[in-house]
């Protein structure tokens, strides 16, 4: 049964919430504490779960759907908005096609032949190398002792002709070990090239198949809103760009064109194209389903169950937002002709109370409270930027060296100058600036399970589909690298409950390295407090930049600041 009763009646919302809030009501929490009771306590594998309140025929009731698509779909979830698993289906038909090319691929580069064929050349490379090096060396060391000689000494007609002949002959050899060893690299190239050519072409006929098959399947999707509308996948995310990336719709090409409603997935550049696994997540499915059975949604919510994904940060039990890359392009077509509450994204305290530490004329040093901006964000809201730059307004723009997160409180250095602005940028570069933080952990922090200080390295990068969070990249992340110091425990908030206090140097600067860093299992297990990206929301996110300390790039001399950490 799809349709799932809650077990004690709350008033309903007046508006329906918004996906993209991770604070979900008291009605949609007891539906999801419902559905968790009935969830698996210790899960091998995390998956994210979404429960929909909906209204019909004055019964108030839940569904409840999981992301993804699994074999064996269970009875009380809601169905997939377009079930590709069919066994015999035109999916798995052609998905055998690529794990067939998947198979011959991995066969042949793992073959003794293949990687025989790779030693080979490898080695003759290397010998080439080493025997060119050899004979020039050579050919220069009889270069020194000829031209020795004929400055300590009168040469004979005789001496001159040898000394011509062994410089003929070195540089002879020389040619002949060149031509030699171009000749066997080229019959060692050959060799592998068979095998190169037949994965190429291999590799080429899998990518075609595996485009071809996620252009058809974008093309099943037709998703319904509130108003009984319906459009395909391909057409609901190409007109989401018109209006809202138009770098997206410059890079495939041409003027963009006028919104559609049908549209095929064949026609459209690779910018345009939904992003993989779109359409598959809690959000659309629960709408999807309540539409079709004349449901009407109230509010919706998903969190996460079971251990975090190796990449990415996700807490047991805790609430997220809709994915932005996949979902909001969606969601916005599905939710036209709902009344629909604005998105709450505020993640501390407010704006208020930028403080000038220091000021001169190539420079200044601010307190920034958390809250506010450091550049200036889509909206109109005011940033440390907008502030100096209305402050200086008479003496130019500010120039940003660095920046805070908007909920990151702490300190700054502002250039005044283009000469300020690239000197600073050059000792950030240098690692020259010395930066420190202040971070609070939850109370339960298990202290005894770490070092007293140590230092986490951990590559990171945008999440491609739900940008501005960050994952763990082993393979193209950048570098990131912290070093910590447990600095024993504390009392925080207007309730005095009790943290830990974490000494954070960043040796880089990445985008939410700090608590991508403290979150991340393989850091220190456990999110920064008020962190509602990577943990759960609070009055404030308690990271704060405490010391700043750099070289002034006009008086040469060492600028030190300390701004500890206020804390009720």
């Amino acid at each position: 049964m799809k349709f799932h009763s809650i077990p004690s009646v709350q008033p309903l919302p007046v508006r329906f919430n918004s996906p993209f809030d991770d604070h979900p009501d008291a009605l949609c929490r007891t539906a999801a504490e419902d559905l968790q009771s009935r969830l698996p306590a210790n899960p091998a594998e995390g998956k994210m779960y979404g429960v929909l309140v909906v209204e019909r025929n004055g019964q108030t009731g839940y569904l409840q759907a999981y992301s993804g698509q699994m074999d064996g779909q269970e009875e009380d979830f809601v169905p997939a908005v377009f079930d590709y698993l069919q066994p015999h289906g035109y999916f798995k038909m052609h998905e055998e096609e690529i794990t067939r090319l998947n198979h011959l691929i991995a066969r042949m580069e793992s073959s003794a032949a293949y990687r025989q064929a790779e030693e080979n050349l490898m080695k003759i490379r290397q010998e080439a190398e080493k025997a060119v090096d050899e004979a020039r060396r050579t050919m220069q060391g009889a270069k020194y002792l000829r031209d020795k000689r004929r400055r300590e000494a009168f040469l004979s007609e005789e001496e001159r002709r040898e000394m011509t002949r062994q410089s003929q002959f070195l540089k002879a050899e020389l040619h002949r070990r060149k031509v030699r060893y171009a000749a066997l690299t080229a019959e060692a190239q050959a060799a592998l090239s068979g095998y190169e050519e037949q994965l190429t072409a291999w590799k080429r006929e899998r990518k075609l198949k595996s485009d071809r098959l996620q252009r058809w399947l974008f093309s099943q999707f037709s998703l319904l809103n509130a108003r009984g509308e319906s459009k395909s996948l391909p057409a609901i995310f190409h007109d989401y760009y018109l209006l809202h990336s138009p770098a997206r719709i410059r890079a495939a090409g041409g003027p963009a064109a006028s919104p559609v409603r049908r549209l095929s997935a064949e026609s459209l550049a690779p910018s345009l194209l939904p992003p993989s696994g779109a359409g598959e997540c809690c959000e659309p499915k629960l709408l999807q389903y309540a539409f079709r059975k004349g449901y009407t949604p109230v509010s919706m919510a998903a969190f996460w169950w079971g251990p975090s994904p190796k990449t990415e940060v996700r807490q047991h039990g805790n609430y997220y937002p809709a994915c932005n890359g996949k979902c909001r392009p969606i969601l916005t077509w599905m939710l036209k002709g709902l009344d629909v509450a604005t998105d709450d994204k505020t993640e501390a305290t407010g704006a208020a109370g930028l403080e000038i530490l220091y000021e001169d004329d190539s420079l200044a040093v601010v307190a920034k409270p958390p809250g506010l901006l450091s550049v200036p964000g889509k909206g109109r809201q005011p940033s440390v930027y907008s502030l100096l730059k209305e402050r200086w307004q008479r003496s130019g723009a500010p120039y940003m060296v660095h920046r805070l997160d908007m909920a990151t409180s702490g300190l700054l250095v502002v250039a005044r100058t283009a000469e300020a602005h690239k000197a600073l940028q050059a000792q950030f570069a240098a690692r020259t600036v010395q930066k420190r933080y202040v971070a609070l952990l939850p109370g339960s922090f298990p202290e005894q399970r770490f070092p007293a200080e140590g230092r986490i390295e951990l590559p990171l990068s945008p999440c491609p589909d739900d940008r501005p969070r960050q994952r763990v990249d082993l393979e193209k992340g950048k570098p990131a690298i912290t070093e910590y110091r447990v600095a024993g425990r504390t009392k925080y908030g207007k309730e005095g409950r009790e943290a830990v206090k974490i000494i954070l140097h960043p040796l880089t600067g990445r985008t939410h390295q700090l608590r991508m860093h403290c979150a991340h299992p393989d850091g220190l297990g456990t999110p920064i407090i008020g962190d509602s990206l990577y943990g759960q929301r609070a009055e404030r996110l308690w990271l704060h930049a405490e010391h700043l300390a750099f070289t002034h790039p006009v008086t040469q001399q060492r600028m030190i600041f300390d701004r500890p950490l206020e804390l009720p």
